[in-house]
């Protein structure tokens, strides 16, 4: 566990240009790489898959004037059956990276704290510091399976935490908090932080693998949670643009929604008709989307049992996405140079931990994007990079 403090910048620019260089990061969302296993999200879906969706037959009648700034109502019902809460408390947004945004800009004010669990996607760190908030972040460890440490997190609240923001699962790792210590982090914040809101975001909740039971959405569990997710990760439909919040909070909800008129007026409605279809549908797209990641899970879990003495993996709990790391006894500090400057040359994409807030020995692998027939050499690609950089 480490926790980290870090005083927001006197300058309102985007904290990630120091770090990580703008070309790296357009890199990173480089989609057409052959081997793209730095994409976090599964296979996309087509224009004509939505469209061929009941309820689209009178699309041509939509009128493209400017929509709700707390969305649609019909997509707004839609979420609510998804998260178990009523319509009215749903904000949506133009994915779950706007509603951070929003969220923390109304929620925290300069000489407020928040707590933010990391590794994390980095615009949850950025868009509390842009609030001018200080930020306390909890480390979670890879040698811990980056599960929640809550003596950490209950070490860097005070009276003056207003927001405590993490992901189930996570981003990058896919490991899941259980809903029994998000109801101890409740109690925490009960007795330590009594004014702080806990932000969860699950955007990859229903992003399971074959099977398995999808665990109910944590939005009705208490007053004080919001909750973020979109129709980008598990449904694959990153490119509509559409998100949400669960509000709770009548008075943060009006705010939330003034703020989002005040920045972007309202979504696109064509985004918001096409997103409305797609949840109506949800169950039929995302059974046949979690056989895949099921099978792309098991390609990925023999190749790191057959790579186990060069790299370590932690098993996700949900997620087209993973995190690995190079083992230190196979490589050093240059090895581990040579291994990402070795990737493009083999057409290989991968998201490097640092920009996760991780180290560059660690990485993210998306086993979810890829077909399956491109899977596997792409990690039989990998393996080559491995033989290259460890000698």
């Amino acid at each position: 566990m480490t926790v980290l403090e870090h005083e927001a910048p006197a300058a309102a620019q985007p904290t990630w240009r120091g770090r990580f260089p703008y070309n790296e990061i357009i890199s990173l969302l480089d989609v057409n790489r052959p081997f793209n296993l730095a994409e976090s999200t599964s296979q996309d879906l087509t224009f004509g898959d939505v469209l061929d969706m009941a309820g689209l037959e009178t699309l041509r009648g939509l009128k493209l004037g400017y929509g709700r700034s707390a969305g649609s109502v019909e997509l707004r019902e839609e979420i609510a059956k998804a998260c178990g809460v009523p319509a009215e408390q749903i904000v949506t947004t133009q994915g779950t990276a706007l509603g951070l945004f929003l969220l923390a800009f109304e929620v925290c004010r300069p000489g407020d704290e928040a707590v933010l669990v990391t590794p994390c996607f980095p615009p949850s760190r950025d868009c509390l510091r842009g609030a001018g908030v200080t930020v306390r972040e909890v480390g979670l460890r890879f040698e811990n399976g980056y599960r929640l440490d809550l003596d950490a997190i209950a070490a860097s609240l005070s009276p003056k935490t207003r927001l405590v923001s993490l992901a189930s699962p996570q981003n990058p790792s896919g490991v899941r908090t259980p809903r029994a210590a998000i109801e101890q982090l409740l109690a925490l914040l009960q007795s330590q932080a009594p004014q702080a809101l806990l932000f969860i975001d699950e955007t990859y909740r229903e992003a399971g693998y074959g099977d398995e039971a999808i665990p109910e959405s944590l939005a009705a569990l208490h007053p004080r949670i919001v909750t973020g997710a979109s129709v980008s990760k598990a449904l694959g439909a990153p490119g509509l643009r559409t998100g949400w919040l669960t509000v709770p909070d009548a008075d943060l909800r009006a705010r939330l929604v003034v703020a989002k008129m005040n920045t972007v007026i309202s979504g696109s409605v064509l985004d918001e008709a096409l997103a409305t279809a797609l949840l109506r549908h949800r169950e039929p797209v995302l059974a046949p989307r979690r056989r895949l990641l099921a099978e792309g899970l098991a390609a990925l879990a023999a190749w790191c049992e057959a790579e186990r003495e060069r790299i370590e993996w932690i098993r996700p709990d949900g997620g087209a996405l993973c995190c690995l790391r190079l083992r230190a006894d196979r490589f050093d500090d240059a090895a581990v140079s040579r291994f990402w400057d070795l990737l493009p040359r083999h057409e290989l994409q991968l998201a490097s931990g640092a920009w996760f807030g991780e180290s560059e020995r660690v990485f993210r692998l998306g086993f979810g994007y890829l077909p399956p027939d491109r899977l596997a050499p792409a990690l039989s690609a990998l393996s080559t990079v491995l033989d290259a950089a460890a000698k």
